[in-house]
């Protein structure tokens, strides 16, 4: 079992890496998060490895953190869930983010993944259900459902996570949806 590597970028090609290690190369698969967090051509690169055995090949999945390892290993649990999917869901969510729309039970976050449908989503909700902790570093925890719907409803509009969870902090607590996406609007303009 490879755990883990650690050695010298060599290539990036999206979602692929190749990582020298003391004259072997590897060849990692990771998330697009992990992707982006890489440094230049040259640089050292420390990676958590997963890797699979199929009987027609043989891949690494590289990730920079514990969590998101953590979540990969979950996600490739589920029923009809392959390790390139879970790369996807991956890539367009962080570990936190994935693991705040199971508690929510946000089936419109896991849904804008490019390759999950709305019964792969709610499949992904029901079993990792209680499964996946957040690290603390996600959008904070929505105490009302009209912060919900305001959240979604920015989302669905085209605004980035980081964006809405700003618009949101300035949103008064008391306010309902109509009146919190207003609100929100005017924060974001």
């Amino acid at each position: 079992m490879i755990g883990r590597v650690a050695g010298l970028l060599l290539e990036k090609a999206p979602p692929r890496i190749l990582v020298d290690v003391q004259g072997v190369g590897y060849e990692l698969e990771v998330p697009m998060s992990t992707f982006y967090q890489l440094g230049a051509l040259g640089s050292p690169v420390a990676l958590l490895t997963h890797f699979v055995v199929r009987e027609d090949a043989q891949l690494l999945f590289g990730f920079l953190t514990d969590g998101e390892r953590r979540s990969f290993r979950e996600l490739v649990k589920v029923s009809g869930v392959g390790p390139r999917t879970a790369l996807a869901v991956l890539s367009g969510l962080s570990a936190d983010e994935l693991a705040q729309a199971v508690a929510q039970q946000s089936t419109a976050r896991l849904v804008k993944v490019p390759g999950i449908g709305k019964k792969t989503a709610e499949r992904l909700l029901l079993e990792l259900k209680g499964k996946l902790q957040p690290t603390g570093q996600a959008l904070p925890s929505l105490a009302y459902d009209s912060q919900a719907d305001v959240l979604q409803a920015l989302l669905a509009l085209g605004y980035s996570e980081k964006e809405a969870a700003a618009a949101l902090k300035t949103m008064p607590a008391d306010v309902g949806v109509s009146e919190g996406i207003k609100h929100a609007l005017k924060a974001l303009s």
